[in-house]
């Protein structure tokens, strides 16, 4: 089958990946010093609702649409939501260990593990939810590279995020982070071989979605994320300072 990407839809996705977790990274390194702790976590849960939703499933999704074949594709909804949950609780669980009391090396790598684990768990649950007249055979070695590079990358992102202040530092962490989920998102695209059986498989019992709406809806939902989350983060900055 015709299987090749559209280089501006696989930029756009980097794209969307980078300002995701520039937007997430720089409202969970900023809550430890500046709020109490119920504001702390609520601020832990937009940032994994920032990441795991923005950065990551938004861009897998454009990264899905990137991939050009000629055969027809939908997405399970149920599946699709699935996997968008189980990126935002590992984002969550993970920055909430790392952005929670005083920064260290204890703290980085369970995080940057949850990290990677809700990147992967992300690509794969939103590749089970494909619907199409193929069946997805992987690579295992292929997987597991594509899960390290999601670790090891989430791991050189958080590091800088918490240890090098300035924006232009977090900025380079977000670059980071997006070479985290993009890299794993089209390494596993490596590791997947389809074998066409002609057939095309009956969504679960909340329906489909054509895949080029599922594309620009991600796009909308990465927008509107991004956007709630910069209100977010200057509604806390006005807040005076307490001590906890």
């Amino acid at each position: 089958m015709l299987d090749q990407y559209n280089p501006l839809l696989v930029g756009l996705s980097y794209v969307i990946s980078v300002l995701g977790s520039y937007a997430s990274l720089q409202l969970v390194t900023a809550i430890p010093e500046a709020v109490t702790g119920v504001d702390r976590r609520r601020a832990i849960l937009f940032a994994g609702l920032v990441m795991g939703g923005a950065a990551i499933w938004s861009m897998h999704f454009v990264g899905m649409l990137a991939l050009e074949t000629d055969m027809p594709m939908a997405y399970d909804i149920l599946g699709t939501l699935g996997s968008v949950l189980i990126a935002v609780a590992a984002c969550t669980l993970g920055l909430a260990i790392v952005g929670t009391g005083q920064f260290n090396f204890d703290k980085l790598l369970p995080a940057s593990v949850f990290m990677g684990i809700g990147v992967a768990g992300m690509h794969y649950g939103g590749m089970a939810a494909m619907l199409m007249p193929a069946e997805i055979k992987y690579d295992l070695n292929i997987i597991i590279i594509s899960v390290l590079i999601a670790v090891v990358a989430a791991c050189a992102a958080l590091w800088m995020a918490f240890q090098m202040r300035g924006r232009w530092q977090k900025f380079g962490s977000a670059l980071i982070m997006g070479v985290a989920v993009c890299g794993m998102h089209y390494t596993g695209m490596e590791a997947a071989g389809y074998k066409m059986t002609g057939e095309m498989p009956e969504a679960g019992f909340a329906g489909a979605l054509a895949g080029e709406y599922l594309g620009m809806a991600s796009v909308v939902i990465a927008v509107g994320v991004l956007i709630l989350n910069v209100w977010v983060a200057r509604w806390y900055q006005q807040r005076p300072v307490v001590p906890t």
